[in-house]
């Protein structure tokens, strides 16, 4: 009986066995079988994309966030897309306050406001078929304008409803389909089919995944398409903006720029008492001041000392500064309305006096107006280049000063000027704590280096700045032995007069590059770090050492008889 029981075990396990082993083979085709249906069996499935959007945005074959405004056939796009995507978060600003929208290039400003249809180009009028409008909390910008300054192309497909935008210089492959090709949403057979191409449909590919293209078709339609399934034809370039003539701003070929600061105060000088200075042949006199925050300028400006300049062959390269006062510059710089106030008399000023150029000296000016400076100066270049005029802006070396060096943006600031004046001079200012030299000459090159290297504003833009005085130190101690430091400053031929008269006998400052000279006067330990011919040569030599556009010296008054010379022969002798 036992041995009946065992068999019956055997043979009920060995079917199941086969039992198993059936069910295994099945499900191992089934399994096959549906893998192969997913690979090589294309969906035949058709939708309608929705990109969100009744007008989306289509940008190097991706969809933008935001969509278009259309209007008609007036094609509108929102600011984020367009200072961000395409890169002129510089050149558009908008101003929230007043619905402003200015638009910069190189020799261009475009002013428009939201909802309105007036607009100027450099201060001309322009005309708008459409206004810009602010909606949903986001500014909508007519194609137009973008078109004609940054050279953007735009096609709107009515029947999509898609806005496709390229860029000035974008380069794309296109090709052509085979017949039965589609657009599919994503890059496999088995994903739906967004569009049915025709027979040698034209596409645009963007880029490549996995044996597929992403493409869009003539209408806008975004998607994938297999690579066998399409030809490729020709690149497509979007054709760069046509600029006019770029602005040349010297003109006197092979020569460096020789400038010095005439320095107003009340009314400028006699030109019949100023001695001649040969080799300079720009003079920038300080004539013009911004006098409230409505953006109105005082002027000083002399007709007869413009005459008496170009007659002997200096151009005259006005100042404009902001009165070192940093709230009325704040106010002043924080609106479009007022910034345009200032271009307006300054453009006045300079077809009234014949100026040939501007120069902007803006100090004591609050962190929280760096942008709005550089806005400044973008909006005024290309009105001035307009006129023929060429704009220079004055510069601190840097440092954590808040209000003289941490606001300006020289690396923004150098891509719109003519010329960067660096002010390479009060190293040790007038309240300093200690002695020392105005300008010693290894801090000028420090400071000329690292507005080359680190701001990457060019040698040929850059012009040195250099001292034409020195600081008369007093040290006196007071009963705890502490140092007790004064100064004041003194031109040129006045510190040669204490030398003469004191009969005492300058030495070199190796350290410094300069020559030094101290004595007593009444108790008070008196050092001077002198300015003459050794210390200019010096910093000349820098400029050539740098192939930098120039020098500038402040400020004609503190002149000794023979520094002109001295910088002249310096500037243009060889090496």
């Amino acid at each position: 009986m036992e041995t009946v029981r065992i068999r019956t075990r055997r043979r009920r396990e060995g079917g199941s066995l086969r039992w198993l082993v059936l069910i295994s083979g099945i499900l191992a085709a089934g399994i096959g079988m549906w893998f192969g249906w997913q690979r090589f069996v294309p969906n035949s499935e058709e939708i309608k994309p929705d990109y969100g959007s009744p007008n989306p945005i289509i940008y190097k074959g991706q969809v933008m966030g935001a969509g278009a405004v259309v209007d008609g056939d007036a094609v509108k796009l929102p600011l984020p897309f367009i200072q961000e995507n395409l890169a002129l978060k510089e050149a558009v600003y908008y101003e929230e306050k007043t619905g402003s929208i200015v638009l910069t290039n190189t020799d261009k400003v475009l002013r428009l406001k939201t909802n309105v249809l007036t607009a100027t180009i450099n201060s001309k009028p322009y005309d708008l078929r459409v206004a810009a409008e602010l909606k949903d909390k986001l500014v909508y910008i007519p194609i137009t304008p973008l078109e004609e300054l940054y050279g953007i192309k735009v096609e709107y497909n009515k029947d999509t409803g898609v806005v496709t935008v390229l860029r000035a210089g974008d380069a794309v492959q296109r090709a052509v389909a085979e017949k039965g090709t589609e657009i599919r949403n994503e890059p496999t057979i088995r994903a739906p089919i967004v569009q049915d191409l025709p027979a040698q449909g034209d596409v645009r590919l963007w880029d490549e995944e996995k044996g597929w293209y992403r493409a869009q078709s003539e209408n806008g339609i975004v998607g994938y398409v297999a690579k066998k399934d399409v030809s490729l034809t020709e690149v497509e370039k979007t054709e760069q903006i046509k600029a006019e003539e770029p602005f040349v701003a010297w003109k006197v070929v092979g020569s460096k720029v020789n400038m010095t600061w005439e320095a107003v105060y009340q009314k400028t000088p006699n030109p019949a008492n100023i001695p001649d200075m040969p080799g300079v042949n720009v003079v920038s006199p300080s004539w013009f001041e911004l006098l409230n925050g409505d953006g109105q300028i005082q002027s000083k400006a002399d007709p007869v000392y413009v005459d008496w300049a170009h007659k002997k062959g200096m151009q005259v390269w006005a100042l404009f500064s902001n009165g070192f006062e940093a709230e009325r510059t704040t106010k002043a710089l924080s609106s479009a309305d007022t910034r345009f106030k200032m271009i307006q008399q300054l453009l006045a000023y300079v077809q009234m006096y014949k100026l040939q150029g501007i120069n902007l000296d803006f100090e004591s000016v609050a962190t929280v107006d760096k942008a709005n400076l550089v806005q400044f100066v973008r909006e005024l270049t290309p009105l001035l280049h307009e006129e023929g005029v060429v704009v220079s802006i004055d510069v601190t070396p840097k440092s954590n000063s808040e209000l003289w060096s941490l606001f300006l943006d020289r690396a923004a600031l150098g891509k719109v000027v003519d010329y960067m004046m660096v002010m390479a001079y009060d190293e040790h200012w007038a309240s300093s704590p200690t002695s020392g030299s105005v300008a010693s000459l290894p801090w000028v090159e420090q400071s000329l280096a690292r507005i080359l290297e680190e701001d990457k504003v060019p040698p040929g833009k850059v012009v040195l700045g250099m001292p034409l005085y020195a600081r008369v130190w007093s040290e006196t101690k007071d009963k705890s032995g502490a140092v007790k430091v004064s100064s004041k400053a003194l031109g040129m031929e006045a510190v040669q007069k204490i030398i003469a008269e004191r009969k005492l006998k300058p030495v070199l400052d190796g350290k410094a590059g300069q020559h030094y000279v101290e004595y007593t006067e009444d108790g008070a330990l008196k050092r001077i770090w002198i300015e003459d011919a050794l210390s200019v040569q010096a910093r000349v030599a820098l400029a050539k050492k740098y192939n930098l556009a120039g020098v500038a010296t402040w400020q004609r008054a503190f002149q000794s008889d023979d520094i002109w010379q001295v910088i002249h022969q310096s500037l243009t002798k060889l090496p």
